[in-house]
């Protein structure tokens, strides 16, 4: 079991942010502290929503409250996704110095995806690129994520591979591309690609299913599972083998449903004990 801070966007109802990170994780038989950057009625895929972005300072006065619990001190990795604001950006790069020495930072760069570009406040894409890049231990984007952080467009599987490497050479050890669609895919399946700083590359696929509208908070539970598989001492291959089953069990319990939402708890078991994967070795 080890110790995770996640600190994400909260809502009341549905399942994104902390609320699509904490179940899967808890699954896998972690412990997650939880800090919420935004608390909303709703995620925004409903186009209305209430609610409130929380400021750097109470964001710092949570930190703080755990700092004098002693709980940072106890952590084993940091997970990030929805920011809310820039400045809560340099807040979670001081919260790296509070924490003990070599804690993994699994940072999902949340900012925009294909067909709808950026969807973030302005700064933020820039914090992910200059300043989160150098420090993350893992990054979780999206095809238009990856593509903006390394600088490059993806229209192949060998574009999508140097891209990894591209941003192996600024930080990060691992890359998780969470979803990938090049010349080579078909029309009815999707990829994640998963690499290493030491050249390990691995792609696992799946059925592409078909929804309308797509659920929102895949990518927030996706990086959660990730994490938590490689917490749990599974190498790359099987942490996205894995993570890549549990998805795909997720999404399908999500559209015999009928959701909007994803259908997490129906999935849990999906979760903690996922269906073996095939992943190719590139």
């Amino acid at each position: 079991m080890k110790q995770i801070l996640s600190i994400q966007s909260h809502v009341a109802y549905g399942y994104v942010g902390n609320r699509a990170a904490t179940l899967p994780l808890q699954r896998l038989g972690h412990e997650v502290t939880v800090i919420n950057t935004v608390q909303f009625s709703n995620h925004t895929g409903y186009l209305k929503w209430t609610g409130e972005v929380f400021s750097a300072a109470h964001i710092e006065s949570i930190l703080d409250g755990l700092e004098s619990l002693g709980a940072l001190g106890k952590m084993d990795a940091l997970l990030t996704g929805y920011l809310g604001d820039p400045a809560i950006g340099d807040i979670i790069l001081s919260v790296l110095d509070r924490l003990p020495q070599g804690t993994r930072w699994l940072c999902d760069p949340v900012m925009g995806d294909v067909g709808r570009g950026f969807f973030v406040r302005p700064g933020i894409p820039d914090y992910f690129r200059e300043k989160a890049l150098a420090r993350a231990s893992i990054i979780t984007p999206n095809q238009f994520e990856l593509e903006y952080l390394a600088g490059r467009q993806i229209l192949t599987l060998e574009d999508a591979r140097a891209a990894c490497r591209m941003i192996h050479e600024i930080g990060p050890e691992t890359v998780l591309l969470t979803s990938l669609i090049h010349d080579g895919t078909r029309d009815d399946e999707i990829q994640m690609l998963a690499s290493s700083k030491s050249g390990e590359q691995f792609l696992a696929t799946t059925p592409r299913l078909q929804f309308d509208p797509a659920p929102n908070g895949a990518g927030d539970c996706t990086s959660a599972l990730f994490l938590g598989h490689i917490l749990s001492g599974a190498p790359l291959d099987q942490a996205l083998s894995k993570t890549a089953s549990s998805i795909f069990a997720l999404f399908e319990k999500t559209l015999a449903a009928g959701r909007r939402e994803l259908n997490m708890i129906a999935a849990q078991d999906d979760f903690a004990r996922p269906a073996p994967l095939a992943v190719t070795t590139l």
